[in-house]
């Protein structure tokens, strides 16, 4: 990967990362239980994009 790919990595993982500290921050301080359980699904989704980015991450240190 070239070093501006890089940077975009990283980028990408500190914007989900950021996501999930607003989703976190969100559903505490709901009351709704419909808008926590939607919150909760958006939270699931960006850890799980975080998760997938690490592990290209990963991959990449690996070779």
């Amino acid at each position: 990967m070239t070093q501006k790919e890089l940077l975009y990595m990283e980028d990408a993982i500190n914007h989900e990362t950021n996501l999930i500290d607003i989703c976190n921050f969100t559903i505490e301080s709901l009351d709704d239980e419909d808008l926590v359980t939607f919150m909760k699904s958006e939270l699931k989704k960006h850890q799980n994009m975080k998760k997938k980015l690490m592990e290209v991450m990963e991959d990449i240190s690996n070779e």
